[in-house]
């Protein structure tokens, strides 16, 4: 198993020194789910919600907080992304699947920045639904993939 980098010799927390390290192509595909009543999922598919479009408003959310990850993720590398991208799936009469992908030319991988970006849309589903469904759960959140960098290629089974 891998060594945790976040922490010195001594135990203390650090952040990663990635100077030295080459700059190259990284990508990182994250997803997670908001499970709600399926009235709730239609009301967001037809766009019935009073507040607006609950994607596209989860859609701007999550790539607005993937800009933010190293303000909000301690020790994580403030990064200029160069495309991030938050699509959505409902496959199933109860549920909206969020497929976050960021890409970055950099020393460090954009896990954080995709995870980041599935968990505030998820969240932002939460708030723009809640008078309606304060039921639901956000769920299942996991990196697919990760492209770039001395590890290499990740693909979840």
């Amino acid at each position: 198993m891998a060594e945790l980098t976040h922490f010195n010799e001594d135990g203390a927390s650090r952040m990663v020194d990635v100077s030295e390290k080459p700059v190259t192509a990284r990508m990182a595909r994250a997803a997670g789910t908001v499970r709600m009543q399926s009235a709730t999922r239609q009301l967001i598919v037809d766009r019935k919600l009073s507040k607006g479009d609950v994607l596209e408003v989860a859609r701007l959310a999550g790539i607005m907080a993937a800009k933010k990850t190293a303000d909000l993720i301690p020790l994580c590398h403030p990064l200029g992304l160069d495309a991030v991208e938050v699509e959505f799936e409902t496959p199933g009469d109860d549920l909206v699947r969020i497929i976050a992908v960021a890409r970055v030319q950099g020393r460090t991988g954009v896990e954080m920045e995709a995870m980041t970006a599935v968990s505030v849309a998820a969240l932002t589903i939460y708030d723009m639904c809640k008078a309606v469904d304060r039921g639901m759960t956000i769920g299942e959140i996991e990196l697919l993939e990760k492209a770039g960098g001395k590890s290499g290629h990740y693909l979840r089974e």
